[in-house]
Formats: structure tokens, C-alpha cells, sequence
């Protein structure tokens, strides 16, 4: 991957980047595990019940990406493992992201 510019699962929108994710809920711990589909596939250790696997998954990224959890919100998919998250204050978030993939 190309770390320079953004890759397909990450574009600009306003002051805020997209982020388009597939999650897998219930993994023994979180990390992004590459790309699915042209999305970054995120493993989330927390399960897909009572909205906590996406509580978690805003939780993380705020944390990884170095911003406040107010700055993280989910765009669509609160139902899906499809996602797309808005993330606010960080120049290029693939940079945090791709160092584990």
C-alpha cells in the first residue's frame, strides 16, 4: 500500500475523513487485519450485542487514531459489519491504521 495517499477504504469529506470498515465482532482482541472488499477489516473484541461492538470499535479508533471519542462517530451500519465511520482531527488515519496490516 501506497501510505502516501489514501487508500480506496479512506476519503476526504468536508473536514472529516470516511473511513469504510468491515468489522468482525468478537475476536479475542482489537486490530486491523487488512483489507475485505475494499474496506479495512477491523477485528473488534467485543461482542455484536446491545450496540457494544460498536461502542468499542469508536472507543478504539478514537484511541489509535489520537483524537477525542467526540470526534469518531458512525456514518452508517449501526446494524452491519459494513460500516463507515467519520473521524475529525487526524491528517491521514490509514497511516495509524496500516501499521498493524
Amino acid at each position: 500500500m501506497n501510505l502516501s495517499s489514501p487508500p480506496a477504504w479512506a476519503r476526504r469529506e468536508g473536514d472529516a475523513w470516511l473511513l469504510d470498515l468491515y468489522i468482525q465482532p468478537g475476536a479475542k482482541t482489537t486490530l486491523a487485519a487488512g483489507e475485505h472488499g475494499g474496506r479495512l477489516k477491523l477485528k473488534i473484541a467485543a461482542p455484536p450485542v446491545d450496540n457494544k461492538a460498536n461502542a468499542h470499535l469508536l472507543a478504539w479508533l478514537a484511541i489509535r487514531l489520537g483524537v477525542p471519542k467526540t470526534s469518531v462517530s458512525l456514518v452508517r451500519g449501526d446494524a452491519s459489519r459494513q460500516k463507515t465511520v467519520s473521524v475529525r482531527g487526524v491528517e491521514r488515519p490509514w497511516l495509524e491504521l496500516a501499521k498493524q496490516t
